[in-house]
């Protein structure tokens, strides 16, 4: 019997209720197919800080990396929002990705069929469909750079350093032209060389890494021209390979093309199998406990573990098809639709387990 084992960090806000959901359908998955589901949990974020005073522990990052893959809700919130920028839920996050050498943040955008008339592009832009792979490096740039801030002629300044060295853009192009060989061999660099030094050291790198893959075309674009284009004809767009900064802005953007940030899955990979997968979305402390919160990105972004790190390509097809026939018969209600049922989170979690355990099921060798 195979037997992958997961840790689950549920964080803060609406982490708890949504990847609650996402463990049950990863369960009705791993069930059908007589799979062995080892789950720890542990604590990260806002919960960390109230439970042992720091956002990251120790304990965490041991049980992470003795775990396949790791599974987040989401992480913050207005509670801890006066604490010193060290001290926060986000330093949690930065931390782990770093903790665990996860350098390539990938954050599928596609439009479901059903989701279409949520999009907020008209329909004659999205008549061909969407199907954007954003790849973000994650571990460096200005989030990663030195932070301070200085008194100069009686106003304070405070300053960011943006840096990246060609090792780490190396890294994350080859990462991107790989996984533009499984689509349509297409990768957009994006970056501000017009400006930047940061960016014209990006662009000499990944346009040298590109002599690697000669049957991947690489075009460049400027990020101002990337965020126009993605609303004004995102289809031409397939991998997109960015920085940190950049391609957090860009992918957020990206996701409302396609209907509802609900809806988004993202997985933060590394040199290995060991990968980091969770929702776009925040913790939308505001909607905590009322069964309000979409989890459907988060059960996405278990599809997207089953796939990359736990080798398990038939079960994270059967859950993004479970997605597909649950957005046909009921939805949540940041993206209802009149003719169709509001379930709450638990509702929609149970219906998408219910679907993969059928589809499954009714595929066994």
């Amino acid at each position: 019997m195979k037997q992958v084992k997961i840790c689950v960090l549920e964080g803060d806000g609406i982490g708890p209720e949504i990847v609650k959901q996402a463990v049950k359908v990863l369960k009705s998955a791993c069930n059908a197919r007589g799979i062995e589901l080892e789950l720890t949990n542990a604590l990260l974020g806002g919960a960390a800080i109230d439970a042992v005073g720091t956002p990251l522990p120790d304990a965490t990052i041991e049980q992470c990396k003795k775990s396949d893959a790791v599974l987040l809700g989401a992480v913050g919130g207005p509670k801890w929002d006066s604490l010193p920028s060290e001290q926060r839920p986000e330093k949690g996050l930065l931390g782990i990705r770093s903790a665990l050498g996860l350098y390539a943040n990938l954050r599928p955008a596609a439009i479901f069929p059903a989701l279409r008339s949520a999009s907020p592009l008209k329909d004659d832009i999205i008549r061909d469909g969407i199907d954007i792979l954003v790849v973000r490096e994650l571990t460096g740039d200005v989030y990663f750079g030195k932070h301070a801030r200085k008194q100069e002629d009686g106003y304070e300044i405070g300053y960011d350093i943006m840096q990246y060295s060609t090792y780490e853009v190396e890294r994350i192009a080859r990462t991107a032209f790989e996984l533009a060989r499984k689509r349509n061999r297409r990768v957009t660099s994006v970056d501000k060389a017009n400006v930047l030094e940061t960016s014209r050291v990006w662009r000499e790198t990944v346009t040298r890494i590109a002599k690697e893959y000669p049957d991947v075309a690489l075009s460049h674009m400027y990020v101002d021209n990337a965020a126009m284009q993605l609303v004004r004809n995102p289809a031409q767009f397939d991998v997109l390979v960015t920085g940190n900064i950049f391609g957090d802005i860009l992918s957020d953007e990206a996701s409302m093309i396609s209907g509802s940030i609900g809806m988004l899955a993202s997985a933060s990979l590394g040199s290995g199998k060991l990968g980091l997968y969770e929702p776009i979305h925040g913790s939308a402390p505001d909607i905590a406990g009322k069964g309000l919160a979409n989890p459907l990105a988060t059960i996405l972004s278990a599809a997207m573990m089953l796939r990359f790190s736990l080798d398990l390509p038939e079960l994270a097809d059967a859950i993004e098809k479970a997605v597909e026939n649950t957005l046909d018969a009921a939805r949540t209600a940041d993206i209802q639709d009149p003719s169709l049922p509001v379930y709450t989170t638990e509702e929609m979690g149970s219906y998408v387990a219910d679907q993969v355990g059928q589809l499954l099921n009714n595929n066994k060798d």
